[in-house]
């Protein structure tokens, strides 16, 4: 069943499934551009053995995706700003004696390690999915998003639809027959906002990353510029308690569940 928790701007709409137990919840952060129900969708990523495990996992659509409102403001989609409202589900889902476990995807890492950084007492073992191009390499990303947001406010909802389709997929996605998104679960009034948002957006500085305690899984893919090795590579090497693992074939992707809940089960 779906709730609801009223933000300044926006109404974030998140989903819990499993064993309400007093083991730690498991808070995911979807990637950019998607929500719940287009990954389930998709496919790629099935954290379904988390769940397996008694736990609760607590999945819910960020401002502006899917099932959540927001406004036309670039700063609200900026990732400190995002982390507000990762930090507001949280509060709904879990109390200080009983912290979190999280698993973010993509652009849902930034959005969780400013959450982390923030009130790393409300966090207990992480796990990084596919981070996106952080530091220098995400000037160029940035410069695209930008023009992208540019091009939609100029040409509107055809100019979108063109850019959707010549999106490169990753060819290790391809081998694995996952089908591609053909639909942005975000609007129009607000995609340019969210564009501008993650283009400004980049990861805490990295003294305070260095300073997370927590235990961490990084897992990344290969063939993907989007969404390169070099980002896990930079993360893995930063933080503390991770490690990294990097897959080139399909079929470890597909055992990534399996390998984020041996992790949060430690």
């Amino acid at each position: 069943m779906v709730a609801y928790i009223d933000r300044p701007g926006s109404r974030i709409a998140y989903a819990v499934t499993g064993d309400p137990s007093e083991a730690p919840g498991v808070l995911v952060a979807h990637s950019f551009l998607a929500s719940r129900q287009l990954e389930d969708e998709i496919g790629v990523f099935d954290w379904s053995p988390v769940t397996g495990l008694g736990r609760r996992l607590i999945r819910f659509d960020a401002r502006g995706h899917g099932e959540s409102t927001g406004e036309a403001d670039a700063d609200d989609y900026r990732w400190p700003a995002l982390a507000d409202d990762l930090l507001a589900v949280a509060d709904t889902v879990a109390t200080d004696e009983h912290p979190l476990d999280a698993i973010a995807e993509s652009t849902g890492c930034g959005t969780l390690l400013w959450a982390v950084t923030r009130e790393p007492q409300r966090f207990r073992r992480l796990v990084l999915v596919i981070p996106p191009t952080v530091r220098a390499e995400r000037t160029e990303q940035a410069e695209l998003y930008r023009a992208a947001a540019a091009l939609i406010e100029l040409r509107g909802a055809e100019a979108w639809t063109r850019l959707v389709d010549h999106f490169p997929s990753a060819p290790l996605l391809d081998r694995g027959g996952w089908s591609r998104a053909r639909r942005i679960p975000v609007g129009l009034e607000v995609l340019p906002s969210v564009l501008r948002g993650a283009a400004s957006s980049d990861l805490p500085d990295e003294e305070t990353l260095a300073a997370l305690p927590h235990e961490t899984l990084v897992l990344a893919w290969t063939t993907d510029a989007n969404h390169p090795t070099s980002s896990a590579e930079y993360l893995a090497g930063v933080l503390p308690h991770a490690r990294l693992v990097v897959a080139d074939d399909p079929e470890q992707v597909r055992g990534w569940g399996a390998l984020a809940a041996a992790h949060l089960a430690g």
